[in-house]
């Protein structure tokens, strides 16, 4: 109930004819209900959604639908919601932007009953100087909503496979997190976050170190 507009547009975006919204499943409410697939929104904060995603799964197929803004842009408002000026934002989000969400819950691509669907979206994202907003980030600016403006491709991850993708193009060839940081075009941070997620899908193992560095190679059972 606490999300922006943003949600409910993708569960529009999403949903087809015969889809129930909002039911209730073993004492849980869930977004969409497409017998027997059981699909879940979720803008950010994989943590918050977890235990209740791990419940489920128990007894059902679930999916999780997560939006990644490609484009965004930034409207400005003023506190009766006058628009003061909107500018298109420097940032562009990449699919391999996932990895700062899905190291929260790396382990649900294990379940055999879970998907992962990742939306690269154009958003607006609206702001208002307003000083309730974070300081440290953005210095007071409250962000006041987030609204969906397209959805340029989707893409499906249904088990630790679909991720050997994000690795080198050679995957008989054991590397580093420098390695994939540098073929990649990412930082040795979110290269990290990537390695660790592949490590508990089962997708990587690791098989030594070059002095303080892990030495990883794509498992057996993902090739």
């Amino acid at each position: 109930m606490n999300e922006y507009s943003l949600h409910s547009a993708i569960k529009n975006w999403y949903s087809l004819p015969s889809d129930k919204f909002e039911a209730k499943i073993d004492d849980f409410i869930v977004d969409i209900v497409r017998e027997p697939l059981l699909i879940e929104i979720q803008t950010r904060n994989f943590s918050a959604i977890k235990k209740k995603l791990m419940k489920l799964l128990e007894n059902h197929e679930v999916r999780l639908v997560y939006p990644i803004p490609q484009v965004k842009w930034i409207v400005h408002v003023t506190e009766s919601g006058e628009i003061v000026r909107r500018r298109k934002s420097p940032k562009k989000g990449r699919l391999v932007d996932l990895f700062y969400e899905l190291v929260r819950a790396p382990n649900l691509i294990k379940e055999e009953n879970f998907s992962l669907e990742v939306l690269m979206i154009e958003e607006e994202e609206v702001r208002c100087d307003d000083g309730k907003g974070s300081w440290w980030r953005r210095r007071g600016v409250s962000i006041k909503d987030r609204r969906l403006m397209n959805v340029h491709r989707n893409v499906l991850f249904r088990n630790g496979k679909d991720f050997l993708n994000f690795l080198p193009n050679d995957r008989t060839k054991p590397f580093t997190n420098k390695t994939l940081a540098q073929l990649r075009g990412v930082s040795i941070h979110l290269a990290r976050k990537i390695t660790y997620c592949l490590r508990k899908m089962g997708t990587i193992t690791t098989v030594g170190k070059n002095g303080k560095e892990l030495i990883f190679e794509v498992s057996q059972y993902a090739r």
